[in-house]
């Protein structure tokens, strides 16, 4: 997993899960074709229930399937990709934990490699998601509304192709959901375009316009100044893509300083510890990328190719931790108060 170093002190795949993550073995594949999410392996998070809330989220691409002879999709007993979760977890998910219970499902994800050349080729990674990677997280969903949601609000989040993912989920699984939609506090689909096109061809979807309303989609793209000079577009930006600012909660190009950010979390690469830190983490929507751009004091992202010569896009998350996990607190606060 890529991440920016902060200056503060289609082969046959499987299809179901392992009884023991930690031990993964091969099992064989039930008929629907999904994982199936009765089994608590195939989920790397089921917490205990103590909030009043849910936050599920989709973790963002971790396997990289570099080799030739790499499957196009990572298999759920994958190594790479179950090293990679508990990372990600520390620096993003663990955000939405102080006030939701936290739900992660596995998912067999696209492989970087086939996601990147897929971008290439038709100029989106859509067609390298849509099918076996969606249908994951649709399959896991519907378990987890029918069997663990038990009728509370929620919160939707991901992060690069978990928004990529989330973004169809918002797009068509809630369509044909409209009475889970109704519970929905908020999407965090940080890390991958939201377009207007979306907003314009499903009235269901929202952006999110300040801080505290509810029913809304969240999303922006971190990069910085350089990115904007090259005219660089990720493969995680898409045209016309929407921002909103992480630090003022505006969509608008008013300038959020440094003073705004409430702490960047920071992780020891030699013993995974992570803390709180001021890494000088100021933010200004740029609307015509559909970006957030910032001045935060961190060693860029090094695939260039895919995220651009200024992309912080893995730390999307990082910069603005602590604003992130007071504006769930926020949203749920306003949620409360309209029932």
């Amino acid at each position: 997993m890529l991440a920016a170093t902060f200056v503060c002190g289609s082969t046959t795949v499987l299809t179901s899960c392992s009884d023991k993550i930690d031990d993964p073995a091969p099992v064989t594949p039930g008929q629907s074709g999904a994982p199936d999410y009765s089994k608590k392996s195939c989920w790397y998070k089921l917490p205990e229930i103590t909030k009043e809330f849910d936050t599920f989220y989709i973790y963002s691409t971790i396997y990289f399937g570099a080799n030739e002879s790499d499957p196009d999709y990572a298999t759920l007993d994958n190594r790479e990709m179950l090293d990679g979760i508990p990372v990600e977890h520390a620096i993003k998910s663990s955000v939405f934990e102080e006030s939701t219970n936290l739900f992660i499902p596995l998912y067999r994800q696209a492989g970087m490699k086939f996601a990147g050349e897929t971008w290439k080729k038709t100029g989106s990674i859509e067609e390298a998601i849509k099918g076996t990677p969606y249908g994951d997280i649709t399959a896991a969903l519907d378990y987890y509304f029918q069997n663990y949601n038990q009728g509370r609000p929620f919160i939707l989040a991901g992060h690069s192709q978990g928004s990529a993912i989330l973004r169809h989920v918002l797009k068509h699984y809630f369509k044909e959901h409209p009475d889970y939609y109704k519970r929905m506090v908020a999407a965090y689909a940080i890390g991958y375009s939201i377009t207007k096109e979306d907003l314009e061809e499903n009235p269901q979807m929202k952006f999110a316009t300040g801080e505290t309303d509810t029913g809304v989609i969240i999303s922006w793209h971190a990069e910085g100044p350089k990115s904007v000079g090259s005219k660089f577009m990720s493969a995680a930006m898409l045209p016309n893509g929407i921002s909103i600012n992480p630090l003022n909660w505006k969509r608008d190009e008013t300038y959020a300083p440094a003073s705004m950010n409430l702490g960047s979390i920071v992780m020891d690469e030699k013993t995974g510890a992570t803390s709180i830190c001021d890494i000088e983490g100021d933010a200004q929507v740029n609307i015509a990328r559909g970006t957030v751009i910032t001045n935060a004091k961190a060693v860029p992202n090094e695939m260039v190719e895919f995220a651009g010569p200024q992309s912080y896009h893995q730390d999307d998350y990082s910069i603005f931790y602590n604003n992130i996990k007071d504006n769930v607190a926020k949203r749920i606060a306003a949620y409360k108060e309209n029932q």
